[in-house]
């Protein structure tokens, strides 16, 4: 560990001397794109810097996400400005003239009006949009080049994210932490509950615009999580009539198919998008139980647990942008979500002795029944003041979730060495209900400051209800019997109230941003139960939480496109409802799951120093990362009673991780690019002896790759490979596991229409696999899930929009850029 921590300081002094060692006062030309009529950003728009006399480029980039573009570097001279995009009147300003005395020139906001022409008469190209960008500490995945995720949802595509890893069971983590938050459009969802895997997997990738990756959130986010990954869904932001389709068919009999339209015209702008996904998952996995300190004659039980999954998942999502005058947007937006899912599983048990004598041996027969659907109304309105920059956002959001999940379980023991089992078949049932209701209302003020300052400040106010009741029944010969052991019910009301203070501005070279976030909170809920007289009780549970957090990132730009930037944050990271709530979850016979009551917080403080720079080809980002919690919330596997364990989450000391993180992008040749991620780490944790845990510490690292080759016109081909290396966390030692997908598209004349085939974790080497020990109990377990290995997938797309352009032309700004 000290090893690490010095190599990280060198790192970290070795950047900090770069920037020592520049100086330098580069003049810059920047503006922001509208629409004339919507006064909404134009991303992605080209911007071509020339000069006036040769005509010859010599400078050129796009706009970002939302239409801001920086010319840096400008020489001294007289230069046309010429701005481009499909769909649009061009904008030519000529006679810009650069000179140390003019110093640097905002062109302020540019609107640009909808062409009345808009066919192509041309051949064209469709642009790529910059793969990677790091905006004020996030970065900003696009995610429409991810070949081998075609046909997949969410979690697919994620997968596919540097930085981001997706084991065998679908939780997401990052830089090796899985308490990390996922955000759908800046929100929480209550798809499935919340249940982050249930959301990842209920989203189609096909309706992602974006992802956002965000390890240390500025103060205008939830200061709740180890980090925050936001989804983007798409919406229209081409004029004209758009629309596209795509149909697919895999193997294990996954099918899906998706559609969407849009129509951009004058003040509205209108959007809906449709997904439909049909396929099995296939889970084989094995565990074996090692009793140290058997209380009986058991010492070994050997488990498996193959199951096939059907599920069938609808998502709908329609909106309408309304401009009520050049200065005001009113949105309204509603998207739905259906699931029915259902699940056949073996589980086969053994019992030995120490000496390997079979004790016991039976089967269980489990068949889960999970459907339900959840809906959510959007209501926005966005106001634009006169002074330029200075804009009001509003958010209402409703949302309304219904779940069930029936479970019936069958045990039947088998003869041991001819003998019949003493023990009697006696089927079981669980059925849980939920229902969650969640409320957001939100205000964001932006106002400039001075020349290049601004002030932000928003308030925000979440609150969330939500029931859990699980019903439990013996299957008897009289039918069912209420289980009233296994019988509760929670109910919840979480509640949040926040306000922030934002702000950013830069001297030179420098910039600087610096907020604060308040937050007033609480988990109000009852855990209601029977005792062993068959009385229902009821046990109340309040965990308040309030908190200042406060957020900094300094940023230095330094020459030839490169920049070092530094960034604090301090947050908390709340116990969810499901770790809070005591029912137990008694689907596996030899383990329970439950929560616990008693959980508090974790304080979280993250440190982070990047460096990031620019080449012709090649660009490249460096950090190194430190990550401290204090109050962890883990899972513990207790010691065994009567052969059965119980996992639950309790509150640790602490964990500290210290990392090395690397992403690099190389234009390799013509054709080809690449880009690579790796993430190195060192993670401390603290002694839990009441748990039979012993401080541990220990290094790891994962990696992953994709590639991108155009061999001939009209042909991409990805392949993309992914490695987790061994760790040690805790109670478990996890082993490496690998994964490759690879993927080939051809796209027909026109460019309309489309043929995909991707294979994905071709050499089935993802997994979870571990060795789980405490003083009185070895696990050794390993999952495989397996959805659809190869797809092939048609697409058409239509409209008059688009980010599409000449080649030549497209050659002339990677030149001169």
């Amino acid at each position: 560990m000290k090893l690490l921590h010095l190599k990280i300081a060198a790192v970290a002094s070795i950047m900090l001397i770069t920037v020592s060692g520049y100086g330098q006062h580069d003049i810059k030309i920047s503006g922001t794109l509208t629409d004339s009529l919507t006064h909404g950003p134009i991303p992605f728009a080209t911007v071509v810097l020339s000069d006036q006399q040769t005509k010859a480029p010599v400078k050129g980039i796009q706009t970002d996400s939302i239409g801001h573009f920086v010319l840096e570097n400008v020489p001294v001279g007289t230069f046309t400005l010429r701005i481009t995009y499909v769909g649009y009147n061009n904008i030519f300003k000529d006679n810009i003239l650069t000179n140390p005395a003019t110093g640097n020139l905002n062109l302020g906001t540019l609107p640009m009006t909808a062409s009345k022409n808009k066919l192509l008469t041309e051949v064209v190209i469709t642009g790529k949009k910059e793969a990677l960008r790091n905006v004020d500490g996030k970065k900003v995945f696009a995610v429409d080049q991810s070949l081998v995720s075609k046909g997949g949802n969410a979690a697919d595509l994620l997968q596919n994210v540097p930085t981001l890893q997706i084991d065998g069971y679908g939780n997401v983590s990052l830089r090796g932490s899985t308490n990390v938050k996922v955000l759908v459009d800046g929100k929480p969802s209550i798809i499935a509950n919340g249940d982050i895997t249930q959301i990842l997997q209920s989203i189609p990738a096909s309706a992602i615009e974006s992802i956002e990756v965000i390890p240390n959130p500025p103060a205008n986010y939830d200061a709740n999580g180890e980090g925050i990954i936001n989804i983007i869904l798409k919406k229209n932001s081409r004029p004209g009539l758009n629309g596209s389709a795509d149909i697919a068919g895999g193997t294990n009999d996954n099918y899906n198919g998706d559609a969407s339209l849009s129509y951009q015209s004058g003040k509205v702008n209108v959007y809906g998008n449709y997904s439909l996904k049909d396929g099995n998952t296939l889970t084989t996995g094995s565990q074996r139980y090692t009793f140290l300190k058997p209380t009986d004659s058991v010492v070994y039980t050997n488990e498996t647990f193959p199951y096939v999954t059907r599920n069938e998942i609808q998502f709908v999502k329609a909106g309408i942008d309304y401009s009520l005058t050049p200065e005001s947007t009113l949105g309204i937006s509603a998207s739905f979500n259906s699931r029915n899912k259902h699940e056949n599983q073996f589980l086969s048990f053994t019992t030995y002795s120490a000496a390997d004598a079979l004790i016991e041996s039976y089967n269980r027969f489990n068949t889960v029944n999970n459907n339900g659907n959840s809906y959510e109304l959007d209501l926005d309105y966005n106001l634009r003041f006169k002074k330029p920059k200075e804009e009001l956002a509003l958010n209402f959001a409703y949302a309304y979730g219904s779940f069930r999940d029936y479970q019936q379980y069958t045990t039947r023991y088998n003869p041991v060495n001819g003998v019949e089992s003493p023990n009697i078949d006696t089927p079981l049932i669980s059925d849980t209900r939920h229902k969650a209701t969640n409320y957001n209302i939100q205000a964001d003020y932006v106002l400039p400051v001075g020349k290049s300052g601004q002030f932000s400040a928003g308030y925000r106010s979440q609150i969330t209800l939500g029931n859990n009741d699980q019903y439990a029944y013996n299957v008897l010969n009289t039918g069912e019997t209420p289980l009233y052991t296994l019988t509760d019910f929670f109910s919840s009301n979480n509640q949040v109230n926040a306000v922030y203070l934002n702000y950013k501005d830069h001297i030179g070279n420098f910039s600087y941003q610096a907020g604060v976030r308040g937050e007033d909170s609480y988990t109000d809920a009852t855990f209601s139960s029977y005792n062993t007289n068959n009385m229902l009780f009821a046990a109340p549970l309040k965990v308040p939480v309030k908190g200042i957090y406060p957020s900094v990132l300094l940023t230095k730009k330094l020459k030839n496109n490169s920049q070092l930037q530094f960034t604090f944050t301090h947050r908390i990271s709340k116990p969810t409802v499901r770790q809070l709530n005591s029912t137990t979850d008694f689907s596996d016979p030899t383990n329970y799951n439950k929560g616990n009551p008693s959980l508090i917080p974790e304080g979280v403080t993250d440190l982070e120093l990047d460096y990031n720079e620019t080449w012709q080809n090649i660009s490249f980002t460096s950090g190194i990362y430190n990550n401290t919690i204090n109050n962890v919330i883990k899972s513990i596997q207790a010691d065994p009673v009567n052969d059965e364990t119980t996992t639950m989450p309790e509150n640790l000391k602490y964990s500290i991780t210290t990392g090395l993180e690397l992403i690099g992008r190389f234009h390799i040749v013509k054709g080809w690019d690449l880009t690579a991620n790796a993430n190195i780490f060192d993670r401390d944790n603290a002694t839990a002896p009441q748990y039979g845990i012993a401080a541990n510490n220990g290094i790891s690292w994962n990696a992953n790759i994709t590639s991108n080759v155009t061999p001939i016109q009209r042909l991409s081909l990805q392949i993309h490979a992914d490695y987790r290396a061994a760790n040690m966390f805790l109670q478990d030692k996890n082993r490496a596991a690998f994964g490759m997908d690879a993927a080939a598209k051809y796209d027909f004349a026109g460019n309309r229409a489309a043929l995909s085939f991707n294979a994905n974790n071709i050499f089935n080497g993802r997994k979870v696999s571990l060795l789980r020990s405490s003083d009185d109990l070895l696990i050794d377990l390993e999952v495989r899930r397996v959805s659809s290995r190869a797809t092939f997938t048609f697409s058409y797309h239509f409209g008059s929009g688009g980010s599409k352009q000449k080649e030549s032309k497209q050659k002339r700004i990677e030149d001169a850029s």
